[in-house]
């Protein structure tokens, strides 16, 4: 048997013909950008989000520059994030002409603590934080950073690009947050068949900023009130995505089911799995394990004899990266990312895997021998 780190085919029964049909009459009617279709998406994700306000846009990344210029972030501020992230949180701050720096998340829950963020605060005095949600969970102590940045006077920007219907204390993450991000890149939980990404606030000023931003700063047809982007969310990938989400509850079910099967099925003492924190509820995004430095590349290799797809998501700290260097303000690292780089694995999980699927993964892991 062949399983993949991921397959993005495994559609419901109709899907395929309904999104097909739906691209046909947008063609006949000359929807191509924009149109009444998009305005359908961002209603119904705001409402699935429980979010006051909820754009599309052109991809994720574009998402997290909107945002941070409709917040309020501008040219030189500095901009704390996290070192364990994608590089487009990283990038997205230089883009916007503002400073990065990084503050080391946690070996134990590989996220943002309190007591990271108020390092960073007091030592870099930052205009915004960047807080990302990994793995299809929360960063466990969202509520204490949000209020304590809120004290401070810091903005804080959510990026929660793997963090589509995620509860933290039975309520929407995201739908609880001042400002956040979202990716709809075709491999994501909820994903478009091409690149889209959407921007969420609580504040009607911040949403229609961040409206005028993603369309060439318009103030008019052809007047120009801000400098903006052209990240303009198609009406194909508004269509498509619309009937994705009526089908999102149960490819994340499903999803669920994988990531649980792997930590209650597998018993190979090479790996921990870890789990969401206490009042998190997962989407099954990742499934998330740690190995040790020195028995991960033999696994690899071993997962790779077998045709098991993997990920190591992330390779590598943003401070570490080769196109950092010319543009990071500073840093606070005590080693946790750069040792989560080395140490993280991730197994197969996808909606609609098959229950043989399933046991040929944890079969074969739990006869690997480190």
């Amino acid at each position: 048997m062949k399983v993949p780190f991921i397959d993005i085919l495994r559609y419901e029964n109709g899907f395929y013909e309904t999104v097909t049909a739906k691209a046909a009459e947008l063609i006949k009617n000359g929807h191509f950008v924009g149109g009444p279709v998009v305005g359908q998406f961002e209603a119904a994700i705001r409402d699935y989000t429980k979010t006051h306000f909820a754009l599309g846009c052109a991809n994720g990344t574009d998402a997290i520059q909107v945002a941070l210029r409709a917040a309020g972030v501008e040219k030189n501020d500095v901009v704390l994030l996290p070192d364990m992230t994608f590089w487009a949180t990283f990038e997205s701050v230089v883009n916007v002409g503002a400073v990065p720096y990084t503050i080391d998340v946690s070996r134990e829950t590989l996220h943002l603590t309190l007591a990271s963020v108020k390092e960073g605060i007091e030592k870099f005095h930052p205009k915004a934080l960047i807080l990302v949600h990994l793995y299809g969970w929360a960063c466990p102590e969202t509520t204490e950073i949000r209020n304590y940045c809120r004290e401070k006077n810091v903005l804080v920007i959510e990026d929660g690009a793997q963090a589509i219907a995620v509860k933290l204390n039975g309520e929407s993450l995201l739908g609880k947050a001042q400002v956040a991000t979202t990716s709809f890149y075709p491999a994501k939980v909820l994903g478009a068949s091409g690149d889209a990404g959407g921007i969420f606030m609580a504040d009607q000023a911040v949403a229609d900023k961040a409206r005028i931003l993603l369309n060439h700063g318009r103030t008019g047809h052809y007047d120009h009130g801000l400098i903006g982007w052209n990240s303009r969310l198609g009406a194909y990938e508004a269509a498509f995505m619309v009937e994705a989400l009526k089908h999102l509850d149960a490819r994340i079910e499903s999803r669920r089911k994988v990531c649980l099967a792997y930590r209650e099925r597998i018993r190979n003492p090479a790996l921990k799995f870890l789990a969401p924190a206490a009042g998190v509820w997962e989407n099954g995004y990742l499934s998330v394990a740690l190995m040790t430095p020195e028995s991960r590349p033999a696994f690899i290799e071993y997962l790779k004899k077998h045709d098991i797809g993997y990920g190591t998501v992330y390779p590598g700290a943003m401070s570490a990266q080769p196109g950092a260097d010319a543009h990071i303000g500073g840093k606070i690292s005590h080693g946790h990312a750069e040792w989560i780089a080395k140490s993280i694995i991730n197994l197969p999980c996808f909606a609609y895997m098959t229950a043989e699927e399933v046991d040929f993964v944890v079969t074969t892991v739990n006869a690997f021998k480190a």
